[in-house]
């Protein structure tokens, strides 16, 4: 008998401290509204957050924030309406896409069907599919990401603290 049969999964050591996945039933932009309501940091921290929400991780927390046109450094508690909404709609229809990009494929293929997905995420020095510019790249903490200057941050460069700490 498989494990999930016998176990309620909110008993299972790491599946339990799992947020919602986005695209579970009922999860709406309500429901997202309210994961980053609560959420203290910036997008990309909040969106690559495993406890915030499930399965989106560091390459589709760039994705999502490309496709919503939306600065990794925003406040996550502060998007405004229209913000929100775009990344409600870029959330999952990134995820959907990933979803129907995988369908079908043999396990040894899944991580190039994941990366002929990509737009920003590990593209750093390429140009933009949208606008052409320059893909970004910065690290945050222990990782990194990429990012658009033109789409998502007002052709603002964002600050690589590697880089900064350099320049003091």
């Amino acid at each position: 008998m498989a494990l999930w049969l016998v176990h309620d999964p909110a008993t299972i050591e790491g599946v339990a401290r799992l947020g919602p996945g986005p695209l579970s039933p009922g999860f709406d932009q309500a429901a997202l509204a309210a994961v980053l309501a609560g959420a203290p940091g910036q997008l990309k921290s909040v969106l690559a957050d495993q406890s915030r929400l499930a399965g989106v991780g560091n390459a589709y927390s760039d994705e999502i924030l490309w496709a919503a046109r939306l600065s990794p450094f925003k406040s996550a508690a502060k998007l405004d309406e229209a913000e929100m909404a775009r990344l409600y709609e870029a959330l999952t229809g990134v995820l959907r896409s990933a979803v129907e990009r995988s369908l079908g494929q043999a396990a040894k293929e899944l991580k190039d069907a994941k990366r002929s997905g990509m737009a920003v995420h590990g593209r750093a020095g390429q140009a933009c599919p949208e606008c052409g510019t320059t893909i970004k790249e910065v690290f945050l903490s222990n990782r990194s990401f990429q990012y658009c200057p033109h789409c998502q941050t007002g052709d603002r460069v964002l600050a690589d603290r590697r880089l900064s700490k350099l320049l003091k």
